[in-house]
């Protein structure tokens, strides 16, 4: 512990040693939903804390098979106390995972393009994509595409200077708090949002309205939290 951490530093370190790992992994898997919402681009997928918490529900699931038709009270309120929480928790993974789909079909050029974006997906979100976009392709060439004289037939062309990739925009404005400190002199960060030479300083425990590309790279550190 370091003598220079301020009393909320302390509090907030020993709740969180306090708490089980499973609500950790709850609290976490929630703050990388509201985060994936948030961001214009895929972000990192989690996949040992979707691992972690998809053995929880399979531990749950084994929990309500083995003791379902228990005629004791007590123990028929516990297991509606349990599927009840396995009904949030499956809630949690589904709305994560959708959210990430959601941006894999608006942008899959642009993912299969980008080896670093790619990269940010899931080996079944990756066969996901490539199947997503090869019924992509087949429905426009039997729609309308083998109309077209066979140069303009490429969902990726870039001739004339004019992209026909869709790619997120990160200069769209997103909600954000500082949750760690990010450095300096002074405690903070000087950020510069790119474009307008605007200057803000990044501090702990700061809410900002603020351009994605502004602060992206203390978001992808864990520095900064989508909200």
């Amino acid at each position: 512990m370091d003598p220079s951490d301020s009393i909320d530093d302390i509090l907030l370190e020993f709740d969180n040693r306090s708490l089980p790992s499973s609500t950790r992994d709850i609290t976490d898997l929630t703050k990388s939903w509201i985060a994936e919402r948030g961001a214009p681009e895929i972000l990192p997928f989690q996949g040992p804390l979707v691992e972690r918490v998809m053995e929880r529900i399979r531990e749950q699931i084994e929990i309500v098979e083995r003791e379902t038709g228990d005629l004791e009270p007590q123990a028929n309120f516990r297991l509606i106390l349990i599927q009840t929480e396995l009904e949030r928790v499956k809630y949690l993974v589904r709305a994560y995972l959708r959210a990430r789909m959601a941006k894999i079909d608006k942008h899959p050029l642009y993912l299969l393009s980008n080896p670093s974006a790619l990269s940010n997906l899931s080996p079944p979100e990756q066969s996901y994509l490539k199947s997503h976009l090869a019924l992509l392709n087949n429905h426009y060439l039997a729609s309308f595409l083998r109309n077209f004289p066979a140069q303009l037939r490429r969902l990726d062309d870039t001739a004339g200077g004019i992209s026909m990739i869709e790619e997120p925009d990160l200069d769209s404005a997103v909600f954000c708090a500082v949750v760690k400190d990010v450095g300096g002199e002074d405690g903070g960060a000087e950020v510069v949002i790119p474009g307008t030479g605007a200057r803000f300083t990044l501090r702990k425990g700061d809410v900002y309205v603020v351009r994605y590309s502004a602060v992206r790279k203390f978001v992808l550190e864990g520095a900064v939290e989508l909200i």
